[in-house]
């Protein structure tokens, strides 16, 4: 995998190199996405896809990047440790670039709600952008926990970046039987028997769990086409109710507006419906 630096109004965008024939370019965007089972998969019309994004699409938001294109010589972002963590120390390591226009982000206007079953997900007006969750395991190490954060001030390295993905080892079987989690281990996830954890180092946060659902929303949020000004909270958040409640955020354009960011203020941008975001990517 390589990320390669874009233009003013690019927004993030997947490339397959080793597809030759047909379309290989695959728009981060929430209406690109068609899978969510157990990661978020985005595709295009030709069937070209890319799977398990949402590690990298929290890193580029946490890192403060807008405009990028990452090339793929797979279907797969790397797992890497499962968490953000080493996509942030690549993206700082290369450094970023200041870019002239002002950055554009969605600022949630009128709270919207969805429900399935016990999973709960709400976005709501808020000044800045808000995420939070809260998850009940019935397990020993997990429980309930709540966590809440407002990303500013590059808090995302410390508080989020480093938490990584969790399963349990009853379902790995039934899930390699399927064809997932293939490469999976301890190297690249929190492993849990009935009673405890597997990894011999242990958690890297008391509450690691329910951070990295958290930096998982961060990620699948990202594909708003840009950062969400408005408050994200959660009960049982997953990579489902996370790509639903963009559905209903952008399907009433009263319930969202564009706006530009000049430091702590934000004005109303151009008039563009992100129904059409193909639109706002081609714009100069």
């Amino acid at each position: 995998m390589t990320i390669r630096p874009a233009c003013e109004n690019n927004g993030i965008v997947f490339i397959r190199t080793d597809i030759t024939e047909g379309d290989n370019i695959i728009p981060a965007l929430w209406n690109h996405v068609v899978d969510t089972q157990l990661c978020t998969v985005i595709g295009n019309q030709n069937g070209a896809t890319i799977g398990t994004i949402e590690h990298l699409m929290s890193a580029l938001r946490g890192c403060g990047i807008d405009n990028a294109v990452v090339e793929l010589d797979g279907g797969e972002v790397p797992i890497m440790d499962g968490s953000a963590d080493p996509f942030v120390r690549m993206i700082d390591q290369a450094g970023i670039m200041a870019q002239v226009m002002p950055r554009r982000a969605i600022k949630v206007l009128k709270e919207v709600t969805i429900k399935d079953g016990p999973k709960k997900a709400r976005l709501s007006p808020a000044e800045g952008s808000v995420f939070a969750g809260a998850i009940d395991f019935n397990h020993p190490e997990i429980g309930t926990q709540c966590y809440q954060t407002e990303l500013v001030n590059g808090n995302f390295r410390h508080d989020l970046a480093e938490c990584r993905t969790f399963g349990f080892l009853k379902d790995v079987a039934l899930m390699r039987k399927h064809g997932l989690a293939l490469g999976g281990s301890m190297d690249n996830a929190i492993v849990l028997d009935k009673k405890s954890v597997l990894n011999p180092e242990g958690l890297r946060h008391d509450d690691e769990f329910i951070r990295h659902k958290i930096l998982d929303a961060v990620g699948d949020l990202y594909l708003a086409g840009g950062q969400i000004l408005g408050a994200y909270e959660a009960n049982r958040p997953g990579h489902a109710i996370n790509n639903d409640i963009l559905k209903a955020l952008f399907a009433d354009q009263s319930n969202w507006e564009i706006v530009e960011i000049f430091g702590d203020e934000t004005v109303p941008a151009y008039e563009a419906s992100l129904a059409e975001p193909e639109k706002i990517l081609a714009t100069a």
